[in-house]
């Protein structure tokens, strides 16, 4: 995962979490068009499993912009927050690429939060005002704490580039077409960052319709969840102390109709009565 390759047929490495990238880069994006079908079936067959956030790539024609952009600004020191991954794992994904590509000596991946990697550079004032361009695929809520940071890594004249920034369009859409929205779904799956699953499931109420169906996955979280703490696997522990407070707040929810299923690492499903 060098960062997100902008191809035709999506981009294949797929990413969880986030990870920033600090490239010194002649072409940051020195990747595009040396990912052929043969580099997709290596990673299609080796990774299966990250094929399910394929989305998560730049479009095409935004990658496309982006090199004809940096090509001229001939950018050579780069930053890019295309998402921190605390796990080497999706860097290492991506590494056959990379070195097909013949860039890996470019790269210094960095595995750490986003935030604390920019703090960390700002701690060496030779840092400051010594990048070229930064790109920034990452937690929308942290955008913002991205920009000041990175306004004091860039050089005058510097680019930052910000992706994501019409969110499916809704950042157009007027509150009466939001309003739209609400008790219009029939059903939602979430298997998604388990920290937030409370978060997620007061939103998916406004918008789930009155006996429509929520399926929340990995609510057994390997079994943890009945375990005491101490008998817990290491692994297993920072998620799960959120689950076991979502499944008290689902419990004292009297909003939803709920069952538990002990199938696969455990599923809740919750019926919307109103």
């Amino acid at each position: 995962m060098l960062h997100q390759v902008p191809i035709g047929r999506g981009n294949p490495l797929g990413q969880l979490g986030i990870s920033v990238l600090l490239a010194h880069l002649v072409n940051s994006f020195g990747l595009l068009g040396l990912v052929t079908d043969d580099h997709i079936n290596l990673i299609h067959w080796e990774k299966p499993r990250t094929i399910i956030r394929a989305w998560m790539g730049t479009a095409p024609d935004a990658g496309q912009f982006i090199t004809m952009m940096l090509k001229l600004l001939n950018a050579k020191n780069t930053i890019e927050i295309t998402a921190i991954d605390l796990n080497r794992e999706y860097y290492d994904i991506g590494l056959p690429i990379i070195k097909k590509a013949g860039v890996e000596h470019k790269i210094d991946f960095i595995e750490s939060k986003a935030l604390s990697a920019l703090d960390h550079l700002l701690k060496d004032k030779e840092k400051e005002g010594s990048f070229d361009y930064a790109f920034v695929d990452a937690d929308k809520g942290n955008y913002w704490n991205y920009h000041e940071r990175l306004m004091k890594l860039l050089k005058v004249g510097g680019v930052v580039i910000y992706d994501n920034t019409l969110w499916g369009g809704t950042v157009a859409m007027s509150s009466e077409e939001e309003k739209e929205k609400e008790g219009s779904f029939d059903y939602a799956y979430v298997d998604a960052d388990k920290v937030n699953y409370c978060n997620y499931h007061e939103r998916l109420m406004k918008l789930i319709k009155v006996g429509g169906v929520v399926v929340y996955d990995n609510t057994l979280w390997g079994g943890s969840v009945a375990m005491p703490e101490e008998e817990a696997p290491e692994n297993l522990k920072p998620a799960r102390k959120p689950i076991m407070e979502f499944i008290k707040l689902l419990a004292a929810d009297n909003r939803v109709q709920l069952s538990h299923v002990p199938l696969g690492d455990g599923i809740t499903i919750c019926r919307h009565l109103y």
